[in-house]
C-alpha cells in the first residue's frame, strides 16, 4: 500500500470525527484552541488505536465486527445527537459544548477497528502498521482541530439553533452509517 492510498484511507476514516468536531465547535460560545486540540487528541487517539486493535485481533473476527459495527455507531451517534437536540431545545441560545469525548470518539472510530482487521490481511511487507496508525491519528487530529475551529467560528455567529443543528447532523451521520451498512442507498 502506497502513501497516497494510506492518506485517502486516513481522510476517509476521519470524516465522521471531523463532522462531530464541527458540531462540537458549533455549540461553543467562543473560539477555543484548547478545546479544539483536546477534541483532536481524543479523536486522533481513538482513530489510531482502533486500527491497531483490529490489526492484532486479525481476520478471524471480521465477521463479528461487520455484523454489528453499524448498529453500535448508529446507536451512539443517535444518543449523542438526540441529547444535543434536547439540550438545544431546553437551553435556547445558551449553547454550551457537549460534555464528554469518550462516546463520540468511540462511535466515530468503529469503522477504523474494521479497517485494522482489513490491514491484518494485507501482506506484512506492504504495510507497516505503526506508520499507518500514526498517519491515521495525525490526519484525524488535524481535521478535528480544524473542524472545531470552523464550527466555533460559525457557532459564535449563529448561536440560536446551533446545538440543535449539530445534534441533527450527528443523528444523520448515524443514519447514514446504518443505511450504508444495510446497503440501503438513497
Amino acid at each position: 500500500m502506497g502513501i497516497g492510498e494510506l492518506l485517502l484511507i486516513a481522510c476517509s476514516l476521519a470524516m465522521d470525527a471531523f463532522a462531530v468536531s464541527v458540531c462540537r465547535g458549533l455549540a461553543m460560545r467562543s473560539i477555543n484552541v484548547k478545546s479544539a486540540c483536546s477534541a483532536g487528541l481524543w479523536f486522533g487517539s481513538f482513530q489510531a488505536l482502533m486500527p491497531l486493535i483490529g490489526w492484532f485481533l486479525g481476520a478471524q473476527f471480521i465477521d463479528y465486527i461487520e455484523a454489528f459495527d453499524h448498529w453500535i455507531a448508529f446507536g451512539l451517534l443517535f444518543l449523542i445527537g438526540g441529547n444535543m437536540i434536547l439540550e438545544g431545545i431546553r437551553e435556547g441560545d445558551n449553547c454550551a459544548a457537549p460534555q464528554g469525548m469518550l462516546l463520540p470518539a468511540l462511535a466515530t472510530s468503529i469503522d477504523a477497528l474494521a479497517m485494522g482487521v482489513a490491514f491484518s490481511m494485507i501482506a506484512q511487507d506492504s504495510l507497516n502498521i505503526w506508520s499507518s496508525v500514526l498517519v491515521i491519528g495525525l490526519i484525524t487530529f488535524i481535521l478535528c482541530v480544524v473542524g472545531v475551529l470552523i464550527g466555533s467560528y460559525f457557532g459564535t455567529r449563529f448561536l440560536r439553533g446551533a446545538k440543535i443543528a449539530g445534534g441533527a447532523i450527528l443523528v444523520l451521520i448515524g443514519g447514514k452509517i446504518l443505511l450504508d451498512h444495510l446497503h440501503i442507498f438513497l
